[in-house]
């Protein structure tokens, strides 16, 4: 990096810091409302920004133009129709949630089935943050930094040592940022970097399509239209990592997991000042995410032209991009609005498990009569824990064998059908037992690991077999054996999501809770929902649909 590119990564880096303490100086940060909800005063332009943000870091950008370099368009499923799971969440979900003055998801299952379901979901959710999410950001982000600046060469040590002291730097600075600055600080903070991240995301592809083009976008992508047919086809075949069928089971429960009932998303929602700002900041955050396949899936197949397909490892498509087609004078700025996407995914995660800790386990668990300020200070501490953990397991998310992205989907889906389930089944009936609740959150996770880490290796190993007895070595023959051995772990949650809401429907009818459910009202904020939620949604919906199947 040139003198240039060092001032306008540290001058903007240090401006979002600046704006966030502006922001926040007046916000009770002792207070469980003011640390964990932001005082309940979020609008929706900055729930929708750190919406965005929370969720495209690093992990996102990195993993998924990983994937769309090896396998093209195809992959853009994961974000185009998350759009219509948040349209689903505003609609649907945040006026149950909202109505009953919540802080945390858990909380919820607390008042619909009892203190043991919520323990158990709460720790779900931390081991999720924990073990997955916190370290592939830590891991996405190092890769990204060292990648695009050559970092092994310009401190002369391997690219092993180079991750190793990213993560730690990332991780330090995130986790300070994160246990002492509350969600408010974060939210501010997210708002600034999701608009420099769209600016400068865009950035990428436009310079990357003028590299191919002769100086001319149009003329570029005239050429990689042309050139690689088979990388716009949105259509999966039997061995893709999304054949066309999981789109209508496992994706969108996958995704109705993700913006419906993940805290660390709807935190963000769950601090706004009423329910109509909630449900704006969802629906705005899904209008926007209807353009985000430009960003994290166009540069992948921009990289697969210009690399002829030639890269040691997928997730570094994105990076090489960057290094090889962003001007020097951009670079700082990229740096930074990359560098506060990672600390904006890392640090929300860190202060929902906080959030999580402090108000849902501390008290239960360990301090009964616990006064506000010491959960905020006990949720801190665990804060500062989790961090550590996830900064000693990020650097080996490198051996994941299928790539960044399918890592975390694969990974995360032990946890998103039996929660997803638990939450759906909770807001739809009033006699289904907690018992149900809590078999089904244990024996869901149980089930998908089996079938992921046992039954799948066992089908896929004996059809291997059967193949290189019948002398079959075609690579692309292979791929469509082990595909068709046994299913797609996206269909894999289709079904085991079905089980698990039978099984608790069945538990309803034959063990009914003795006393019927009946939600609270909050009187923490205005319940009246936006009167253009449906039609907006409705809109977007068409908008998202229409694009899809033009592919």
């Amino acid at each position: 990096m040139g003198a240039l590119s060092i001032i306008s990564f540290v001058g903007f880096t240090l401006l979002v810091a600046v704006i966030a303490w502006y922001a926040t100086r007046s916000t009770n940060e002792k207070s469980a409302d003011g640390y964990f909800l932001g005082g309940r005063s979020l609008g929706a332009i900055t729930i929708a920004g750190s919406l965005l943000l929370t969720n495209l870091s690093a992990e996102q950008i990195v993993g998924l133009n990983g994937q769309a370099f090896t396998e093209g368009v195809l992959v853009m499923a994961w974000e185009t129709l998350a759009a219509i799971a948040m349209i689903i969440t505003a609609v649907v979900f945040l006026p149950k949630y909202m109505k009953s003055g919540i802080t945390t998801i858990p909380q919820f299952v607390e008042s619909r089935f009892d203190q043991g379901t919520k323990a158990t979901l709460s720790i779900l959710f931390l081991f999720a943050y924990g073990l997955v999410l916190l370290p592939t950001i830590l891991y996405s982000g190092s890769l990204a930094f060292s990648s695009m600046f050559d970092l092994p060469a310009l401190l002369g040590i391997s690219q092993n040592a180079t991750i190793w002291i990213s993560v730690w730097t990332i991780g330090i600075i995130g986790s300070i940022y994160a246990i002492f600055g509350g969600l408010k600080a974060v939210a501010v903070s997210d708002l600034i970097n999701a608009i420099g991240l769209l600016i400068g995301g865009l950035l990428i592809p436009v310079f990357g399509l003028m590299a191919i083009g002769d100086g001319s976008v149009t003329a570029g992508l005239d050429t990689l239209w042309d050139s690689n047919p088979e990388k716009f086809n949105l259509k999966g075949e039997v061995d893709a990592s999304i054949p066309f069928g999981t789109v209508f089971t496992g994706m969108i429960l996958a995704q109705m997991y993700y913006w419906g009932t993940n805290q660390s998303i709807l935190q963000r929602v769950f601090g706004a000042k009423s329910l109509k700002e909630g449900q704006k900041g969802v629906i705005l955050a899904s209008l926007v995410k209807f353009l985000i396949p430009v960003i994290v899936v166009l540069p992948g197949i921009i990289a697969w032209h210009l690399f002829d397909g030639d890269l040691s490892n997928a997730d570094l498509a994105y990076p090489e991009l960057v290094r090889e087609v962003l001007p020097p004078a951009f670079l700082g700025f990229f740096a930074a609005v990359l560098f506060g996407a990672v600390l904006s995914s890392f640090n929300s995660l860190l202060n929902s498990s906080a959030t999580l800790f402090g108000f849902d386990l501390f008290k239960q668990y360990f301090k009964q009569d616990a006064t506000e300020l010491e959960r905020v200070k006990a949720g801190k501490k665990f804060g500062l824990i989790l961090a550590l953990i996830s900064l000693c397991i990020a650097p080996f998310i490198a051996k994941a064998p299928d790539g960044l992205f399918s890592y975390i989907q694969q990974a995360l889906g032990s946890l998103s059908v039996p929660i997803l389930a638990v939450i759906v089944v909770g807001i739809y009936t009033k006699r289904v037992p907690a018992l149900a609740a809590k078999i089904v959150l244990i024996g869901g996770v149980i089930m998908y690991l089996i079938s992921l880490v046992g039954l799948g290796p066992y089908f896929v190993g004996e059809a291997l077999e059967t193949a290189a007895a019948n002398g079959i070595t075609d690579a692309k023959e292979l791929s469509v054996i082990k595909a068709k051995a046994y299913p797609h772990f996206l269909h894999i949650m289709g079904i085991l999501f079905v089980i698990n809401v039978a099984f608790m429907l069945f538990m309803g009818k034959k063990y009914p809770k003795q006393t019927v459910y009946e939600p609270e009202v909050t009187k923490e904020i205005d319940t009246t929902p936006w009167k253009y939620a449906l039609l907006a949604g409705g809109i977007i919906t068409a908008l998202v649909l229409s694009t899809y199947f033009i592919f």
